[in-house]
């Protein structure tokens, strides 16, 4: 009976030993478990911000491409405006859209002078050009006229000639010739640098379809 009790009670004590050695070892791999579990959580959050700053990134950048493709097709839209025109019409048109006096013109005509060229073409007075000169005039004298010579760089000299010299009459009997020449010598040496716009293109059209070329 004594051996009956005592092997009992080691069992007893066996089983209360074992039980607080699971106890200890259910509390130690608590912390654990909750750091695992933490980061396994953390890891998938972040996973799933990047996939959206992925999809966001993708998104902008399309809509960029996008955008771009749109405005070249409008820069192509405007250049392709002026294809069917030579530089030469496209020239005279810009010219006189930005320095003609008038811009409600009937026609314009295009004249090209070579240099040599007297200023006054039916007078005596013999100063001329120092370089090809194109002038640019409307149909009526209240449309005016421009005359210039170009540089090749977009820029061009334009000289102050009158559309008429002696208001269109014939050379006063007591003209002062060596006052007119002061005159005329003044205005080539005074000629004037200015850059070319590119202006409005349906300006630009309009104004090619009024030009008289030689």
């Amino acid at each position: 009976m004594r051996k009956w009790t005592t092997v009992l009670a080691f069992s007893i004590t066996m089983s209360m030993l074992a039980g607080c050695a699971d106890d200890d070892n259910a509390a130690n791999a608590t912390p654990a478990d909750e750091v695992r579990e933490k980061t396994g959580t953390e890891t998938a959050s972040s996973e799933e911000t990047d996939n959206t700053a992925s999809e966001e990134k993708e998104t902008s950048t399309n809509e960029a491409s996008n955008g771009s493709e749109s405005d070249n097709g409008d820069v192509e839209e405007d250049q392709n405006q002026l294809s069917e025109y030579s530089s030469k019409q496209i020239e005279y048109a810009r010219v006189w859209l930005q320095l003609g006096p008038n811009q409600d013109v009937d026609e314009l005509y295009v004249a090209q002078i070579p240099a040599g060229t007297k200023l006054d073409p039916d007078g005596d007075i013999d100063v001329t050009y120092p370089e090809d000169v194109i002038q640019i005039t409307g149909s009526r004298l209240v449309d005016g006229i421009v005359t210039y010579s170009g540089n090749g760089d977009g820029t061009i000299n334009i000289y102050e000639i009158p559309r008429q010299w002696y208001g269109g009459m014939a050379p006063p009997e007591d003209l002062d010739e060596d006052k007119v020449r002061e005159d005329m010598e003044t205005i080539l040496a005074n000629k004037e640098l200015v850059y070319v716009d590119t202006g409005d293109d349906e300006e630009v059209i309009r104004l090619i379809g009024k030009l008289q070329l030689p």
